[in-house]
């Protein structure tokens, strides 16, 4: 996709704008900027890499077709993709309701994972409890998922998250805190004792786990904190 370098420099909403004006180097430079992100998000969430890229299509098809939707100063564009993710996500699941598995991660596929903003998990981990938690990550019920990687893995404002998720600030550092807890706990237990502890994907609620803050607290000894989340 060619990339017109008068772009270079537009901010994000002015971009979209220009596509609703049917500008395509403005699309295209959209889509160099933002595509890693949208990625990422849809990657962590359904933990496929073939589900990302056909999410990364879906998502800037729609973007093409309804940029005039964006509303300025609502949200940043980088939020307002990851709800159109969100949503193109959530409909795959209701259509396939079998767990979808984590897809192995070639170095090719790692390198478009991390590219533009930098995922804390790459910095923070060695590669195989990078995989290790990517893993974690995709036991979380979803809505708990959806906040850790929002504010964790992508970055974003609790406010941009909350617009994203169509939920008031205080629910989304809410799931974050449950998140949080319930990620420490569950690779703290697999670390430790070779077995993960049993957690009901409908609540969230480990069946057998130390309390929420006795799990941080432990897995803070454990020395690497991962956006806020120490494993």
């Amino acid at each position: 996709m060619a990339v017109d370098t008068s772009t270079n420099r537009v901010p994000d909403d002015e971009l979209v704008r220009r596509i609703a004006e049917g500008h395509q180097p403005a699309f295209a430079e959209l889509f160099r900027r933002l595509h890693p992100a949208v990625f990422r998000f849809a990657l962590h969430m359904a933990g496929s890499v073939s589900t990302a890229d056909d999410v990364v299509q879906d998502v800037f098809l729609i973007v093409m077709r309804d940029a005039g939707r964006y509303q300025s100063g609502r949200a940043a564009v980088t939020a307002w993709l990851c709800g159109i993710a969100r949503n193109c996500i959530r409909q795959r699941m209701h259509r396939d309701r079998r767990l979808t598995p984590l897809d192995p991660v070639s170095d090719h596929e790692r390198a478009s994972d991390t590219s533009g903003p930098a995922d804390p998990l790459a910095g923070l981990l060695r590669a195989e409890r990078a995989d290790a938690l990517r893993r974690a990550v995709q036991t979380l019920p979803v809505p708990y998922r959806e906040a850790l990687v929002l504010c964790d893995l992508q970055e974003m404002t609790y406010e941009d998250a909350a617009q994203v998720l169509e939920c008031p600030i205080g629910t989304v550092r809410s799931r974050l805190h449950r998140a949080r807890a319930l990620l420490a706990t569950k690779v703290l237990g697999t670390e430790r004792q070779g077995v993960e502890p049993r957690v009901d994907l409908r609540t969230g609620e480990p069946d057998q786990a130390q309390p929420a803050d006795d799990a941080e607290r432990a897995a803070r000894r454990g020395g690497i904190d991962v956006g806020g989340c120490y494993v």
